[in-house]
């Protein structure tokens, strides 16, 4: 499979806390990705340097085989690369349909029926189509999750990261997400995800990446990460001869 997306030592340090530290990895066209390690990691920053929101001191990113570093985070987008965030953040005034237009004529460059066309797809892959009419801000926790992945697909992603997109659901809200990610994965988008909630993460990834204080400490198939001693001690808080 082609290379879709390449990290070359990628630096970040905030005075002496370093966000990402000599970070590298790459992620196939297709493949589902998942990035896991405990709280203040660094993994949110490094969504903030992928989508090009944070800078990085040193090192490259490699977007379809055109170096990125340098690209601001719109010139990102309209390349392909979208996300969702820990909290949602629609556009409460507007409808559901209108925050999935900002996205559709924005970001990705739509507009007219074409645009409305790709908007009413998207929110009936989302299974927001029948909330289409409703203000963003009197959504369940469920449709907000639901409406930031509209956002991000009507902006035509080839790489789409999420973060934290499970948090805060119940047992079931979860269930039927992680369907709907697995549908969207499965329609030929490349995947990167960031999420605590392990159980939603192993039902849709191929591949996990543990991070601790910037650092790539593991990567391999997700059961054999998860099994790890070295993940236990560091993510679980396990000590590795228990």
């Amino acid at each position: 499979m082609t290379t879709l997306l390449k990290l070359d030592r990628l630096n970040k340090a905030f005075g002496a806390v370093k966000v990402a530290d000599q970070q590298s990895f790459e992620v196939k066209e297709n493949e589902a990705v998942g990035i896991i390690g405990p709280n203040g990691a660094g993994k949110t920053s490094l969504f903030n340097l992928i989508t090009g929101t944070m800078a990085a001191n040193s090192g490259t990113i490699e977007f379809n085989q055109r170096d990125v570093t340098g690209w601001s985070a719109a010139r990102r987008s309209h390349a392909g690369i979208a996300r969702s965030f820990q909290v949602p953040q629609p556009f409460s005034g507007l409808t559901v349909y209108e925050n999935a237009m900002v996205a559709a004529t924005q970001a990705a460059g739509l507009n007219g029926r074409q645009a409305a066309r790709h908007c009413l797809e998207v929110l009936d892959q989302t299974e927001l189509l029948g909330k289409a009419n409703i203000e963003a801000g009197g959504l369940t926790l469920l449709d907000r999750k639901r409406l930031e992945l509209t956002r991000a697909l009507c902006a035509k992603p080839k790489l789409l990261l999420l973060d934290e997109i499970a948090g805060g659901l119940t047992e079931n809200e979860c269930q039927s997400l992680v369907q709907t990610i697995k549908d969207i994965h499965a329609s030929g988008v490349t995947i990167i995800w960031i999420e605590h909630v392990v159980h939603a993460l192993m039902a849709v990834v191929e591949r996990l990446i543990v991070i601790d204080f910037g650092k790539k400490i593991a990567e391999g198939e997700p059961q054999a990460i998860m099994n790890s001693s070295e993940v236990k001690e560091i993510y679980l808080g396990i000590e590795a001869d228990a």
